[in-house]
């Protein structure tokens, strides 16, 4: 079983999630492979002491990249756009 640290990684900051982190309704999270909606929805509740309305998840290939002769990959990951209930606001510590 995970716990709610171990569902959430980190914070995706892209030019993209940090956009739609600027109203202050959406926020981007790195999350766990195996981590399901519900998981996802109960930690962040837990960690922020915020009300979740929706949960998006997608899976992200790593890409390939060349280091010289050798070509390597980065690794797969899992992000999850968490959207709050209306009146409900999160920023990044």
């Amino acid at each position: 079983m995970l716990t709610v640290y171990d569902v959430i990684r980190s914070p995706h900051l892209t030019e993209k999630s940090v956009a739609l982190s600027e109203d202050g309704k959406q926020v981007v999270f790195k999350v766990h492979p195996k981590a399901n909606k519900y998981q996802i929805r109960t930690a962040v509740e837990e960690l922020f002491d915020v009300k979740v309305d929706k949960v998006h998840t997608m899976h992200c290939a790593g890409k390939k990249k060349r280091f010289g002769q050798v070509v390597g990959r980065r690794q797969d990951y899992k992000k999850a756009v968490i959207f709050l209930k209306e009146g409900e606001s999160f920023e990044l510590p």
